[in-house]
């Protein structure tokens, strides 16, 4: 039985930072989870304040970020797996699925019991807050794609296809958010640091 005075969860959620992402791909800049995620809180952020703003939602910015923060951790336990791999079929989807489901069970069972129901919503009940969950999705899709223009910015063209699929996912999911960050956000990403200090 586990000492619960001596929690080891957050020392499990820090190791994000040894986890690299876009393991199949030749990386100009390697990306961890834990700059993956506090990226995607940033665009989540952005996001739900937009909502909020300028289209009548009614986002609760700081879970929504909170999910964000969160929404990778249990790939301490599994790494990232590759998006070809994970979705390659819906037996693979389907047993992966399991994996992560437990690798959240794993984490939850680290914090001291008095905790669990906090943490509980960012892992395991994530259908309470389908609305915020689905801006998560959408940042971390945004965040996929400012990872292929920045890859293409060192004229690494092995992001090139998965920039395409990754365009046609955002529009799919039809967020007035989403277009509005690409429209006013997305362009200065491909920009120079002098460009994108003289753009007003």
């Amino acid at each position: 039985m586990m000492d619960k005075e001596s929690s080891p969860f957050f020392a499990l959620v820090f190791r994000q930072k040894y986890i690299q992402r876009w393991g199949l791909m030749k990386n100009a800049i390697p990306e961890s989870l834990a700059q993956h995620s506090s990226e995607c809180a940033i665009i989540t952020h952005a996001l739900a304040v937009i909502g909020n703003k300028l289209f009548g939602k009614k986002y609760d910015t700081g879970k929504a970020v909170t999910f964000a923060l969160y929404h990778d951790v249990p790939e301490v336990f599994t790494g990232d797996m590759p998006t070809p791999v994970k979705y390659a079929n819906p037996v693979i989807r389907s047993e992966f699925a399991i994996i992560e489901e437990q690798s959240a069970k794993n984490l939850l069972e680290k914090l001291p019991p008095e905790l669990e129901d906090e943490f509980r919503v960012l892992f395991c009940e994530k259908d309470k807050d389908a609305e915020v969950y689905k801006l998560v999705k959408g940042a971390d899709k945004l965040c996929a794609y400012i990872k292929c223009i920045e890859e293409e910015k060192f004229h690494n063209t092995e992001f090139s296809s998965a920039k395409t699929g990754i365009e046609k996912k955002l529009n799919e999911l039809d967020m007035p958010e989403i277009k509005y960050f690409m429209e006013h956000f997305l362009p200065a990403f491909t920009k120079t640091l002098d460009e994108q200090q003289e753009s007003n």
